[in-house]
């Protein structure tokens, strides 16, 4: 199946919003966090899987598990969908 060029341009559209959405809400979170000593990059969106890392006092904080389930409750209400958020280590390579 062939797509047509129109088609192509709604795609790219959908996801240029989605993935702006992502941004603001991890750059609604990230003044809190960095408020603390930490701080948190979107390092990639692959589908409904968004890879974020996580810095300086949020790597050992007792409370990291709720401040992921808190970005990904905010992610899911704003998208409309279920996406998994992923913490990984290692250097943020963000998308621009």
């Amino acid at each position: 199946m062939l797509i047509e060029p129109e088609q192509l341009k709604q795609t790219s559209v959908v996801e240029t919003d989605r993935e702006q959405v992502i941004r603001a809400v991890i750059e609604e979170i990230r003044p809190n966090l960095q408020r603390d000593g930490g701080d948190c990059q979107l390092v990639g969106i692959d589908g409904s899987k968004i890879t974020v890392k996580l810095t300086g006092a949020c790597v050992f904080c007792k409370f990291l598990s709720a401040t992921l389930e808190g970005i990904q409750t905010r992610l899911v209400q704003r998208l409309g969908e279920f996406v998994r958020l992923i913490p990984v280590a290692g250097a943020a390579n963000p998308r621009h």
